[in-house]
């Protein structure tokens, strides 16, 4: 289940429908989500996996920071989300 943290993820149900996230943790059904920009760090979305479509990219230098206990900036998590929108990644 913790595999899941680092990897993109597109919201499939609510508001934020068709946005794109980060995973940034994973606690039994839930994830917790965020873009750095609108959805910050320190307050993640908290998504049902039911509610989110698994997009099969990892980012390694997130993952690496949270699994470290690196503190992840908002500014880490929005690059990585422009870096990988850029390259067509999703």
């Amino acid at each position: 289940m913790n595999n899941y943290i680092g990897y993109f993820a597109t919201s499939l149900a609510g508001h934020d429908k068709g946005l794109t996230y980060v995973i940034t943790g994973v606690d039994n059904e839930y994830v917790y989500v965020t873009d750095g920009r609108l959805r910050q760090v320190d307050e993640p979305k908290k998504k049902k996996l039911k509610h989110i479509q698994l997009i099969k990219i990892c980012d390694d230098t997130i993952k690496d920071k949270i699994s470290r206990n690196i503190k992840l900036t908002n500014e880490a998590v929005s690059y990585t989300h422009l870096r990988a929108h850029e390259t067509g990644a999703y």
